[in-house]
């Protein structure tokens, strides 16, 4: 288990719920469920990312879209919580969370990061205030999701998809997962249905 050394936090902050998984596990679109049935009062924590904007994509909606130039006068001022970047076959893709758009002191927020970015949301916010829920799919399921998703793209980037998914394999094995304090592993291989009454049943033991 990783040792993290929280920074004191107030009693009386909020909760950060981060959903956490693979590419095409349905973290995301279990996220937007949760959000759209309002059951919990969440403010959604977005975050920014260099790559472009894929199709239907919206400014501010599912990310902010920032230059590797704001990116990194973002970092020198401070405000950078976690950041990654992914070595892509079009170059290299940052994305990061900054501190300016999370109000913890005063809302429960919702979102999705990686096993590394929980580490950081970890330090900063202290793990009393953190639910985390990993969301797991087959191989074979997940795999068909990503297909499915990239052929809705003008431009498709099938090459991008198979080295995602194959990095993904490696992050997420069970070594490191289990270095982790996740909340709740929740199985997405049926419907998302299914999926959601387990999230919310999480939810309701630790909000």
């Amino acid at each position: 288990m990783i040792e993290y050394k929280c920074l004191e936090r107030s009693e009386e902050m909020g909760k950060l719920v981060i959903f956490i998984g693979p590419s095409s596990s349905g973290k995301d679109t279990i996220k937007r469920r949760l959000i759209k049935e309002n059951k919990f009062a969440f403010k959604e924590m977005i975050m920014s990312t260099t790559r472009p904007k894929r199709t239907g994509e919206v400014l501010g909606k599912e990310y902010y879209f920032k230059t590797v130039e704001e990116m990194l006068l973002l970092e020198k001022q401070g405000k950078i919580i976690e950041k990654r970047m992914y070595n892509t076959i079009y170059g290299p893709w940052y994305y990061f969370t900054t501190s300016a758009n999370i109000d913890l002191e005063n809302y429960n927020y919702i979102g999705s990061n990686t096993l590394e970015g929980l580490d950081q949301f970890i330090k900063f916010y202290g793990l009393e205030n953190i639910i985390s829920l990993l969301i797991k799919v087959d191989d074979g399921i997940r795999l068909q999701r990503a297909l499915d998703r990239e052929r809705k793209e003008i431009n498709p980037k099938y090459q991008e998809l198979c080295r995602r998914f194959l990095a993904d394999s490696t992050d997420f094995e069970e070594e490191n997962i289990n270095k982790r304090p996740i909340t709740s592993i929740i199985n997405n291989n049926s419907s998302l249905d299914n999926a959601i009454k387990k999230v919310e049943k999480v939810l309701k033991l630790n909000l």
